[in-house]
Parts: C-alpha cells; structure tokens; sequence
C-alpha cells in the first residue's frame, strides 16, 4: 500500500471517527442542557470531538494535495467538518466521484505516449 491510498483510506475512517464524536458530543449536550444536567457526556465527547476535527481537518488538506482534488472538493471537505455529520456525505461524495481513488491519481501520473 502507498502514501496515495493510505491518505485515502486514514480520510474515510477520520470522517466516521470525526461524525460520531459530534453525534457523541450534541448527545451530551443535550443531556447536559436538557437531561439530567450531567456533564460528562460533554467531557468525554468534547476532547474527543475536538481532536477529531483537527485530524480530519489535516487529513481533508493532505488528501486534497495527495488526490490532486483541486479547490471545490477541497473546500467541500473542510466545510463538511463543520455541520454535525456532514463528514459523512462528503466523504460518500469524493468516493462516488472517483476523488478517494488512488489509482486515479496514479493514471494522471503517467507519461502519455507519443504516437
């Protein structure tokens, strides 16, 4: 495996990762402001979302440069971070689109031959 699909592959599972802390996290807020009033939810999920999106967002700009994505797909997969979930559809989006594929970027790669 190379640095292409690892990127590729560590973006897809970050972009679940960084979804379910959110889910995570407006859960415990939810019970923090509407529940209980406990906050441990918020406690564990908080960190835990947070260092999420930085690494999702590290991983969004490195992908972008590694999977030659250009500025739209870039600025759609930094975007996404900010809505909860919404990781998610833009990570379904750049694989339907062919963006996650390395092999992709591969083929580009390669000289064309002269006729």
């Amino acid at each position: 495996m190379n640095f292409t699909s690892l990127t590729a592959r560590a973006f897809r599972v970050v972009a679940v990762v960084e979804a379910f802390t959110w889910a995570g996290l407006l859960a415990g807020m939810y019970v923090k402001y509407l529940g209980s009033g406990s906050e441990l939810g918020v406690q564990i999920f908080g960190p835990l979302h947070g260092g999420a999106f930085m690494v999702y967002v590290a991983l969004a700009l490195l992908a972008a440069y590694r999977l030659r994505w250009g500025v739209w797909p870039t600025l759609v997969a930094l975007a996404a971070s900010v809505p909860p979930l919404g990781t998610l559809p833009a990570d379904w989006w750049l694989h339907r689109t062919g963006r996650l594929d390395p092999a992709r970027v591969e083929a580009a790669r390669e000289p064309t031959p002269v006729a």
